[in-house]
């Protein structure tokens, strides 16, 4: 390398400013460091600062080496050290002021060296006292983390915060020496060491394309290298990770010498090493300290890629290559991220104040915002910061987009939409299963080809490398050999690679930890079908289990090494992705496949064509019957690589350029899908933009369309789209957009053979239906389609904004609509266009001059349009134990009507229930029970209460439908009493079949399937209680509170002060002639299950039945919320550490219950807090995230709180933090820490 200095038996020197002064390899703490003080910079003192975690770790051996190398040399140096807070609140002018004052108290002199030993806190803070101590001492920085070893510690940049931003205070103060130990990173945490790498990836961004492939093609090595137990600690052990990290570190190192050397002072060049921090320095400070520097950083230099993208200085497909980039090393590309949302609790980052955040930057000339632009990957536009306007900088921060209308009418442009999505996740499939390497040009840079290649790669199906500056990828097939995925494949919404890879997964083998593959996504994805490829595959041998709703994500593909082959049936009315991806892996399977499409015919039969034309060119030809309708037939084989393959542009997207040019009258030319595409959506222009008045030429490659003069488009009065259903939402907006050529004539358009485009990313037909009427547009829903009557441009101004449903094409499609509306009209949810065309703003702004301003959603949600629905409930339990009474409650109290299933069964049988078992059996009842239960399910989705029988649980299929309701949002309510009253009961009642077993086992058979077929649980106390409310006012109260109706935490949040009684009682009884007075003005009462007694209990830990009976008394003795909390004793408690399991079933009890409060304790278990804030995430119970300190180890002045203030933050809705106060500095500690966190 270039300037360094390596020795395989010593360490690499990096010069820089003209030294030799950065030394690089492992184990230089200690001995090395210690003696290459003493010889190369001499002195009378040297001053070991570092902090409170590192100083007991780091010190000892430091001291120890240095008397000893005093001792052999007759040196009477002497070491003093001292220890500060670790965290970013140390960097302050308190902190430099304590460090300063304990200099002076040591006598330290101005010959002195200071050693920094710590990360960029210690580095910065540290660095600004050295080079302020009697104006200037020398000073050497140690780093500690790969963030500062890469970054912070090179070039003697040094600073402190103020309270107006960061590194407001500083000076340029070079060390005289860096000692970068790579042995320190052995210690860091997964999340620190991820942390640094964001700096890595950022100096190769900007400097060296090769090394940021190195990046690329090392990351699953580096990944499994900090995952793996002992993290780095291990690398010594294997030479390929101990080489390559230190060839980044190295690597980066060597960037910014040099770049330190060439302008020491930031007069221009050093600012290419802020890339990602004008952005992530904004985000940072309102996200800091629960979202790291390097993480921010990633943001930004996403945010930065993306500003560049828009002013088209950089390629499309160079941001995904440096987004996918920092993904592969774990770190957010956006605010969005779920770690993001999750550790900062969801705090937003208002564009106006990242806008003036970034108006402090110290780049900025005045007023002018100076950002760092690439303009490929390894080199920037300028060799400093650019120039960049706000308006261009707040839409790329913005969520949403104010669209003005018009274009120029003189507008004639060509416009080249990124590649098609079909052909690009067919590829991409096809290549990964093939022999061989395939170099794909113009692939589809988007969220949904990101999955594909992120899954494909955790199922080891091919290597992947990105070749001209990120214009070719590299496919290099393994034949079809996969291996199972012991990491679930998160496919977000990408609809077409969840189906895809749900046959590949089944083509796996088995690893010695893995035998099964997750496949999951976000919350819509996990409502999109896939249940007809799913039960083909399982008549074919695949075992697959659906982990939440039947037919739906999440499922579990076991590894079976191929499909057995012979003949499938797939029914292919929903989705043509279904066959595609029976087809693609149907050549591995295990004998040659035969496969039937049934059910009627076909949905999108082109896409089917795409694929098979697709096979053949990587040598698998299928054979369509000739004599059996809808039938293919498909030889084993494996498919062998073509050298290159490009991907044609995606004629869907094609249409919204097509149709702007229609919509505006102008010209708009796509230069690469014509008259041959493989894709149905080619023949948009020709089969309906033509029929609209538009004059359309289209050659084999390419179209043109120029539109009729604008407000002159004219209906269709039929066209059917089933050949390019993903084109109906632009044909609807031209159609709302049409007039007709005469008073006479219809101004309605009818768009039918589109009924798929209900179960895409949202119900699309429905969707664009609510937010034309916006515009004042009437549509009427089809069975298959949509009616839409034209207005010509009289198109009324939707005020709210569009709601865009996370949806790509209803973006794209409503933005055309948008640049001939009378006023701006503003898209939410801009960002969701990424799914496809993450360039279509881009577009819009460069290549038809649209103007675009960046905005915040608005305060409000946007309505989507659709009534809100609230979904009918299922009341089940025992009989006897109060399901009609509490069933004719909630009718009354939410006006619904009840459906009494028992009832209805008699009335569908015409025959009573003892009657039905008498003369068919339990089985046959048992099966009416369950087809009447599916006719309840589909017929009254919404706005019914239905009680069921209390054996509907006996029957799996009955279990499955239930707990998938529930699951998918609805509420199955368990309704139990005291089981020995209900027995008592259920021995008299001769309403019904006698009782064939002991009721008793009945119960104890039925009580787990009632438990997991309901999400909510109701126990209810009998007539005699001792409680103060009556039955029916307690469970009016708790039907409230699963309705969402009674927020304890929004009405508690709007006082200025709260508080709780806690109950310390062994029994809730106990408390019944005080508790009224106690809890007068409380806030809230909490139940210390620690501390009940229950008799029946064996290890001193209270039974379920037990806390269930207390909960369930205590809410008929008060009104006010209940705080659960089971406190560990080494929280100062009385439950037994260790006891999870039982911890476990408490807490899910409760959350059943509706128990408003849940205290947590941050010391628990990783495993335990997920299950508990998972199941808190599906019904309405709240968490206090809390941490206990009663040995007073913590102290509030010192940064030691805040780790647990973080974890606190991540988990809880509310924090409570409890400590010790040994005097009353303590309350101003505390006070001043409050005030800190803002």
């Amino acid at each position: 390398m270039n300037g360094v200095k390596e020795n395989a038996d010593g360490p690499a020197k990096v010069p820089i400013l003209g030294r030799e002064s950065i030394i690089i390899d492992h184990g230089l703490w200690g001995s090395f460091v210690v003696n290459d003080l003493l010889d190369k910079i001499p002195s009378e003192i040297y001053a070991l600062v570092t902090d409170t975690n590192l100083g007991p770790l780091y010190i000892p051996r430091f001291r120890k080496a240095f008397e000893d190398a005093c001792s052999r040399r007759h040196v009477g140096a002497r070491l003093i050290t001292l220890e500060i807070p670790p965290g970013e609140t140390s960097k302050s002018v308190d902190s430099w002021a304590t460090v300063h004052d304990w200099l002076g108290s040591q006598r330290f002199v101005r010959n002195g060296v200071i050693i920094a030993l710590g990360g960029g806190v210690i580095g910065d803070l540290i660095g600004f006292n050295a080079a302020t101590w009697m104006r200037g001492v020398k000073v050497v920085q140690v780093p500690t983390t790969l963030l500062a070893m890469v970054d912070s510690s090179i070039g003697g940049k040094t600073a402190i915060d103020t309270s107006h931003g960061k590194n407001l205070v500083g000076a340029f103060w070079p060390p005289e020496r860096n000692y970068i130990d790579l042995d320190f990173l052995s210690t860091l945490p997964k999340r620190e060491l991820i942390n640094g790498m964001a700096e890595v990836i950022k100096t190769a961004a900007i400097w060296n394309e090769a090394e940021f492939s190195a990046l690329e093609d090392n990351a699953e090595l580096l990944m499994n290298a900090f995952q793996a137990q002992g993290g780095l600690a291990a690398m010594q052990n294997d030479s390929r990770v101990s080489s390559f990290v230190k060839r980044l570190v190295v690597g980066s190192v060597k960037v910014k010498a040099e770049v330190v050397t060439a302008d020491e002072r930031e007069g221009g060049l050093r600012n290419l090493l802020n890339f990602g921090h004008s952005i992530g320095h904004a985000i940072e400070a309102i996200l800091a300290p629960q979202i790291l520097h390097g993480e921010c950083v990633a943001i930004g230099m996403v945010k930065e890629a993306e500003l560049a993208r828009y002013l088209g200085i950089l390629s499309p497909g160079a941001v995904a290559r440096l987004a996918k980039c920092i993904s592969a090393y774990e770190l957010p590309t956006s605010l969005a991220d779920k770690q993001v949302r999750k550790r900062s609790a969801n705090k937003v980052c208002p564009v106006d104040e990242l806008i003036n955040i970034m108006a402090v930057d110290k780049k900025n000339a005045g007023s002018q915002k100076k950002v760092v632009l690439l303009s490929a990957i390894g080199r920037t536009l300028e060799p400093k910061a650019s120039d960049v306007a706000d308006a261009d900088i707040r839409l790329i921060l913005s969520p949403c987009a104010l669209v003005s209308p018009g274009v120029s009418e003189s507008l004639n442009v060509s416009c080249t939409p990124p590649g098609s999505k079909s052909i690009s996740n067919r590829v991409l499939v096809l290549a990964a299963l093939g022999s061989g390497t395939c170099r794909i040009t113009n692939l589809l840079h988007s969220d949904d080809t990101q999955f594909m290649l992120t899954a494909l790669t955790q199922l080891g199906a091919a290597s992947f490398a990105w070749e001209d500056e990120g214009q070719t990828l590299a496919v290099n097939g393994n034949g079809g050999l996969l291996k199972a995925s012991s990491t679930e494949l998160y496919l977000g919404n990408a609809g077409t690679a969840s189906r895809f890879l749900t046959t590949i997964a089944a083509l796996a083998t088995r690893t010695s930890s893995t035998s099964s593959t997750v496949l999951t996504g976000n919350a819509r994805m996990k409502e999109r079908p896939i249940g007809p490829l799913v039960q083909s595959l399982r008549d074919n041998g695949a075992e697959i289990a659906c982990l939440g709703k039947e037919g739906c994500l999440p499922i579990k593909v076991n590894a079976s090494a191929g499909l057995e082959g012979g003949e499938i049936e797939l029914a292919a009315t929903v989705s043509s992705q279904y066959v595609s991806s029976l087809l693609m892996c149907a050549p591995y399977a295990k004998r040659a496949v035969t496969l039937k499409l049934v059910g009627g015919k076909p949905i999108s039969q082109p896409y089917i064509d795409m694929t098979t034309a697709m096979m053949a060119s990587f040598g698998i030809r299928v054979l369509r019957s000739e004599t059996d309708t809808n039938t293919y037939h498909i030889p084993c084989g494996s498919y062998t690589n073509p050298t290159t393959y490009q991907v044609e542009s995606d004629a869907s997207s094609a249409t919204y350029p097509l149709a702007l040019a229609a919509i505006t009258g102008t010209t708009c030319t796509v230069p690469n899908i014509g008259s041959t595409s493989l894709q149905g959506d080619a023949r948009f222009a020709v089969d309906v933009l033509r029929p609209m008045g538009c004059s359309v030429k289209q050659t084999q490659t390419s179209t043109t369309v120029s539109g009729p003069p604008r407000g002159t488009l004219v209906p269709i009065p039929e066209v059917d789209m089933e050949p390019m259903t993903d084109a109906f939402l632009t044909a609807s907006v031209l159609a709302a957009a049409a007039v007709a050529p005469s008073t006479k004539g219809s101004s309605t358009t009818r768009i039918i053979g589109i009924a798929n485009q209900r179960v895409k990313e949202c119900n699309r037909i429905e969707a664009l239906k609510d937010q034309l009427a916006k515009f004042g547009v009437q549509c009427r829903e089809l069975q298959d389609g949509i009616e839409v009557d034209g207005r010509a441009l009289n198109l009324r101004e939707p005020k709210e904004g569009i709601h865009c449903y996370d949806d790509h094409r209803v973006a794209m499609s409503l933005s055309v609509l948008a640049i001939v509306s009378p006023h701006p009209i503003l898209i939410t949810e801009r960002e969701c266009v990424a799914k496809t065309w993450p360039g279509w703003w881009d577009v819009l702004h460069q290549t038809f001059k649209v103007n675009l301003e960046g905005k915040d959603p608005p305060s409000k949600p946007i309505a989507n349009g659709t009534t809100a629905q609230r979904k009918s409930i299922f009341i089940i339990g025992m009989r006897g134990a109060g399901k009609t009474t509490t069933g004719r409650w909630a009718s009354e109290l939410l006006g619904w009507p009840l459906i009494d299933l028992d009832t209805a069964l008699e009335e569908q049988t015409q025959t009573t229930i003892p009657e039905l078992v008498r003369s068919r059996g339990w089985e046959n009842f048992r099966e009416e029970e369950l087809k009447l239960l599916r006719n309840v399910l589909q017929e009254k989705p919404y706005g019914y209460v239905i009680a069921c029988g209390g054996g509907i649980v006996e029957t799996p299929a009955a279990r499955g439908l239930l707990s998938s309701y529930h699951t998918n949002g609805g509420i199955v309510l368990l309704v139990t009493r005291d089981i020995a009253r209900n027995i008592e009961y259920l021995n008299i009642d001769k309403t019904r079949p006698a009782w064939v077993d002991d009721i008793m086992a009945v119960w104890l058979r039925r009580r787990p399937w009632y438990e997991e077929c309901s999400n909510f649980h109701f126990h209810s106390q009998d007539g005699d209680h001792t409680g103060l409310n009556s039955p029916l006012e307690d469970f009016s109260r708790f039907l409230a509170l699963t309705q969402k109706e009674q927020p304890a935490l929004a009405t508690i949040r709007k006082k200025q002060h709260s508080f709780f009684v806690s109950l310390t009682v062994p029994r809730i009884k106990d408390t019944h002639d005080i508790l009224k007075e106690v809890v007068v003005g409380a806030d809230a009462v909490e139940l210390r299950v620690d501390l009940l007694r229950d008799p029946d209990s064996q290890n001193g830990v209270p039974t379920t039945d037990f806390v269930i009976e207390q909960i369930a008394l205590l809410r008929t003795m008060t009104t006010i919320p209940i705080i659960f909390t089971l406190r560990s004793q080494s929280q100062g408690g009385n439950f037994p550490d260790g006891a999870n399991d039982e911890a476990m079933k408490l807490y899910q009890s409760a959350i059943r219950m509706a128990v408003e409060f849940i205290d947590l304790e941050m010391t628990a278990p990783e495993p335990l807090v997920e299950f508990v804030t998972s199941q808190r995430d599906k019904g309405i119970t709240k968490i206090i995230a809390s941490h206990h300190d009663p040995q007073a180890k913590l102290s509030w002045a010192n940064g030691s709180w805040i780790p647990h203030y973080n974890r606190a933050l991540q988990h809880g809705d509310i924090i409570k933090l409890i400590g010790v106060a040994k005097s009353q500095r303590d309350n101003i500690d505390l006070f001043k820490f409050k005030s800190g966190l803002g």
